[in-house]
């Protein structure tokens, strides 16, 4: 068993519109944060804290950021993925450092980043294989360091080798692992420092998967690139792109996400739509068959959020109320039936913001 440190221990079972950070799934090496290592199926509370605005779900830890600004990680730390200068596990959220300067976070396999509000970026954790940290070289780090010397970037995501950002000025840039096309530079080329995906100014969000990606720009027209084995692009067809291929002539796409072979998204109408390898459902259209095109997930115009895991996708609606599908025991129902349509997790219609990795899944509640 791995050495695991606890702090900050306390989980208790979902009642009726309870606020704060929840999670479910495999508890191995403390992912969930719930001070154990065991597996839960439906969501279990994260201590008492009310105020956290942003998580990171990566393959074996996780990040979170509260509205103080201050930052927190648990989980594995073999890497130094938990930005604690070692690496020893923790089975509950430890803060990093006392800043309280942290604004956005993502957490890749085993690599963690942050951007501060100064528009500063950080990385640290696992960086042997891809240069995914962004740091130009292949060194691990177990302490955050600073990603170049800007201080214009906006959103980060990590997938499974490499990673995007987005800057304020709009510009889409990546790192790491150029594996099947996964860097959008039209080669298969590792890049171990920050490359700009062509020159447009007018990104507004991107989703890293795990070799396939996705993004969507201010006038609402989706694009992707990467691995496309299982049609997880939406352009059709199961051709890898190693640049960015629009999908279909639509602007109407608002949300994104794209985890290792499935792809979801939202359309500014608020309908919901999915597409890519459709194992156990997992898409959402009451079959098992594989989709190569966006195709509709029922007739509802209320959905608000969308988070694609490798085993299930879950989402938000405009109501508050949290839903599930794809592998039974880890779409948070308590249950190890498997759906291909989404069902609704527990009663609550307080849930704000839902994210999701392979294993394990975060959701954050407001307070009523």
């Amino acid at each position: 068993m791995p050495n695991i440190k606890r702090a900050m221990m306390g989980a208790a079972g979902v009642s009726a519109e309870s606020a704060g950070l929840f999670a479910w799934g495999h508890g191995t090496n403390g992912r969930l944060g719930d001070g154990a290592i065991t597996f839960r199926s439906s969501p279990v509370q994260i201590g008492e804290l009310t105020t956290w605005s942003d998580l990171g779900a990566g393959q074996t830890h996780s990040i979170g950021v509260r509205t103080d600004g201050k930052l927190f990680t648990w989980g594995s730390n073999g890497y130094g993925e938990l930005a604690r200068g070692n690496t020893t596990a923790y089975s509950s959220p430890v803060q990093v450092g006392a800043l309280t300067t942290w604004s956005k976070v993502a957490a890749g396999s085993k690599s963690t980043f942050a951007i501060k509000t100064d528009g500063t970026l950080w990385a640290w954790g696992s960086n042997q294989w891809n240069g995914q940290l962004g740091l130009g070289d292949a060194t691990n780090r177990s302490s955050p360091v600073q990603v170049g010397s800007l201080t214009d970037w906006s959103k980060i995501t990590a997938g499974s080798g490499n990673t995007f950002a987005i800057k304020t000025d709009g510009t889409l840039w990546a790192w790491g692992s150029g594996s099947n096309g996964a860097n959008g530079k039209g080669n298969t080329t590792t890049y171990s420092s920050p490359v700009q995906i062509g020159s447009l100014t007018t990104w507004a969000g991107v989703s890293g998967g795990y070799r396939a990606r996705l993004a969507v720009r201010t006038d609402g027209a989706m694009f992707s690139w990467g691995l496309n084995s299982s049609g997880e692009l939406g352009d059709g067809t199961t051709t890898n792109r190693s640049s960015p291929v629009q999908i279909g002539a639509l602007t109407t796409w608002s949300k994104i996400s794209i985890y290792y072979y499935h792809s979801a998204a939202i359309k500014t109408d608020g309908t919901l739509w999915a597409w890519g390898k459709n194992t156990n459902g997992v898409i959402g259209d009451g079959t098992t068959t594989n989709r190569s095109s966006p195709v509709q997930i029922g007739s509802l115009t209320n959905w608000s959020q969308v988070s694609c895991g490798r085993y299930t996708t879950l989402a938000i609606k405009t109501d508050g109320t949290l839903w599930g599908w794809g592998l039974g025991k880890f779409i948070g129902q308590d249950s190890t039936t498997s759906r291909s349509s989404p069902v609704q997790i527990g009663t609550q219609t307080n849930w704000s913001s839902v994210f999701t990795h392979a294993q394990h899944a975060f959701a954050i509640a407001a307070e009523s």
